[in-house]
């Protein structure tokens, strides 16, 4: 009975359009009403100890980091890049597109930074070019979903701290997925300007104009080195790359670029606390959903029903994976990790499927959520910056979701292109 209201309330909430913070918070309150030997005093102490986390303050200056990124002349210098070395690369200027993507995701941390940092600039560039703009928004959408899967990423961070795995060892994990992701992406471009008649290729650059831009954007460049080399030398935690990423995007964007002023901090700063405190809440009344969930044994339970109907790994993995990517059409992310991680997690465990590939196979599973109706954060980010109708942007995603999920199942099913960074720079599992 107790799981029944546990679930069923969260779920008429979330129906009802109550914030997913909220809606969590009521059901847990409703069932520890339920529970006889339970006091609320129970929610409030899940609360507290669902944000008293030391790695979370990773996800509040991660979040920082990319909006000061986005604003200070980062992104533009990154496309020039990728234009440089890739416009003349099949695909055009899509394949430059998804490669900027793929640049900006690996210093931003999350997906709606690098929609917003690249959208605004490539959309408008790829219509101009010939592509119909309602392709060159779903196409920007689902390569901004990059910025979950490469690292530094706020949803590892999150993954991490609820399974209890290594940071640094997810980091490294997803590196290779994304790239397979992005490739996945821009072989279905070079198919789509072929069939539909759009520019090609772009004009060549010379090894001096890719200099050039290298040279300009060096220091954008550089970022990930910083943060990533700073956490695989033993020189910083995660955590404290977060606060480096920070300083150093805060140099580059006002000393140096001269493109983002020390007034406009203030707007940055109070616009990053907005969206971190939404998220905060929602991993604190996450915390405390959990642990009804482990009282009540539901995962336990789980892992007996299923592993009783079948002990096959890769019937119950693509299971899951249907189970993910529905989910991830209606639920936030972030509250999607902290509510099921809990529940899935000691079943593959059980399977045999390791902790740290189950956090990339989720992570990208639950990125598709991104572009697919009718949550779809980055489709909403793409309209907003691309001005096209969401309806027509609906209408051009679905085969680029198809392109994600054919991809994700090489992920899911190849363990080793999520663990051999791991083992090999961290020794994980030796």
């Amino acid at each position: 009975m107790t799981t029944a209201i546990l679930f069923g309330s969260f779920a008429v909430l979330l129906l009802a359009g109550v914030p997913i913070g909220i809606a969590l918070g009521a059901a847990s309150l409703l069932a520890i009403a339920y529970i006889p030997f339970l006091g609320f005093d129970f929610y409030a102490l899940g609360l507290v100890s669902g944000i008293n986390s030391f790695t979370l303050i990773a996800v509040v200056l991660f979040t920082l980091a990319g909006s000061v990124m986005s604003r200070g002349g980062i992104s533009r210098r990154l496309i020039a890049v990728a234009e440089a070395f890739f416009g003349n690369a099949p695909g055009g200027l899509g394949t430059v597109t998804i490669m900027a993507c793929l640049f900006f995701a690996a210093i931003s941390g999350t997906g709606s930074a690098t929609v917003a940092a690249i959208g605004l600039a490539m959309i408008p560039a790829l219509a101009r070019r010939g592509y119909d703009r309602a392709y060159a928004g779903a196409m920007v959408a689902s390569a901004g979903a990059l910025g979950v899967m490469i690292p530094p990423s706020v949803v590892m961070i999150i993954y991490a701290v609820t399974a209890q795995v290594s940071v640094s060892a997810l980091f490294l994990a997803g590196i290779i997925p994304g790239i397979v992701i992005a490739i996945a992406l821009i072989l279905y471009n070079i198919y789509q300007t072929r069939k539909g008649g759009w520019e090609a290729k772009g004009v060549a650059a010379t090894w001096r104009q890719r200099w050039q831009a290298v040279n300009q954007a060096k220091l954008a460049l550089l970022m990930p080195l910083v943060v990533l080399g700073g956490i695989y030398g033993g020189i910083v935690t995660p955590t404290e790359s977060s606060a480096v990423a920070v300083v150093y995007a805060l140099l580059v964007s006002t000393l140096v670029y001269k493109e983002l002023s020390w007034r406009e901090l203030g707007t940055i700063m109070l616009q990053s606390a907005l969206l971190v405190s939404a998220v905060l809440v929602i991993i604190g009344a996450s915390v405390a959903f959990g642990r009804i969930i482990a009282l009540e044994r539901i995962p336990l339970e789980l892992s007996r029903f299923v592993l009783g109907i079948t002990d096959n790994w890769i019937v119950v993995l693509l299971a899951i994976l249907v189970l993910l990517l529905i989910i991830g059409t209606f639920l936030e992310t972030l509250a999607a990790i902290v509510i099921l991680t809990p529940v899935l997690l000691p079943m593959v465990t059980q399977l045999g499927i390791d902790p740290i590939h189950f956090g990339v196979i989720m992570i990208v599973a639950l990125a598709i959520g991104f572009v697919t109706p009718p949550l779809g954060a980055n489709l909403f980010m793409a309209s907003q910056v691309g001005g096209i109708p969401f309806d027509d942007l609906v209408k051009r995603i679905f085969k680029w979701v198809l392109v994600m999920t054919a991809a994700l199942l090489v992920i899911s099913f190849w363990p080793d292109l999520s663990l051999i960074l791991p083992r090999l720079f961290l020794g994980y599992g030796s």
